[in-house]
């Protein structure tokens, strides 16, 4: 790695210990040994090495996220007629023909459900709350579950969706209900994997609340696994991201557990 590289990779780890240093209890101190006493807390989580919010107002855009969201109308006629080409031309590499009655307009169809399928791209986390965080002096868990989420798979652009469950301990701080479904939705709508989408999520609730702590569990059915591939088709994926008390409390991470299990 380069020294001009190593500097930026230290620059950003120093704003994002700072900007979150309130999120964990107990905090992640790099270099610094990790303790884990048996049964009552769990080690800390490496920290992700990007802002929750970049300098643009985006949450964790990737490339070409601002060229989208702040494209003409022009350029988005643009951006529309070169995504229905792509799919012209996928249409002729499996073999059909696109020019025949039932495909003649799939193209512009695919293209547009493409651009709903991630218009989470356009959306960032200051918009979606719009202020609705409210002071309150309540220190119990606040948990919402079985979310319904809709996604696409980044290694093979199939769906996978299922349900997710959200919990976390006010400091003083509650955010509207919806609001919390409408950061799953914005996150969810993009093309992820699974394991990056639960850990976007408890990481953008910590850094708008910065409570005492978060929990996301995220439970999915992967159609690149039902479709193609092994084809399993009862297989479920779970992931979960805790911070703060919920990871380094065992207690309280089992509380957040059992009511979640509860039908």
């Amino acid at each position: 790695m380069s020294t001009s590289a190593h500097m930026d990779d230290s620059d950003g780890r120093e704003r994002h210990q700072m900007e979150h240093s309130k999120i964990d209890v107990e905090g992640y101190n790099e270099g610094s040994p990790t303790r884990t006493p048996l049964a009552t807390s769990r080690a800390q989580s490496p920290y992700t090495p990007h802002p929750t919010i970049d300098f643009d107002g985006l949450s964790w855009p990737s490339r070409g996220t601002l060229q989208r969201r702040e494209a003409t109308e022009k350029e988005m006629e643009e951006r529309l007629a070169k995504l229905s080409g792509a799919v012209r031309t996928i249409l002729e590499c499996v073999g059909e023909d696109p020019d025949r009655e039932g495909l003649l307009n799939t193209p512009e169809r695919y293209a547009k459900a493409m651009l709903f399928f991630t218009k989470g791209y356009e959306d960032d986390l200051r918009a979606i709350v719009n202020g609705a965080i409210f002071h309150e002096d309540h220190d119990e868990m606040v948990i919402v579950k079985d979310i319904d989420f809709f996604s696409l798979c980044e290694h093979h652009l199939v769906p996978f969706s299922g349900k997710m469950h959200i919990g976390y301990i006010p400091n003083r701080r509650v955010i509207g209900l919806s609001k919390i479904v409408r950061i799953v939705e914005m996150f969810s709508r993009r093309l992820q994997v699974q394991e990056r989408l639960t850990k976007q999520v408890a990481l953008g609730l910590s850094e708008l609340l910065q409570p005492q702590g978060v929990s996301v569990v995220v439970e999915s059915s992967h159609l690149c696994m039902v479709m193609r591939g092994v084809q399993k088709t009862g297989a479920i994926t779970t992931t979960s991201c805790m911070l703060g008390r919920l990871r380094s409390t065992a207690k309280t991470r089992e509380e957040f557990l059992n009511l979640i299990s509860r039908k």
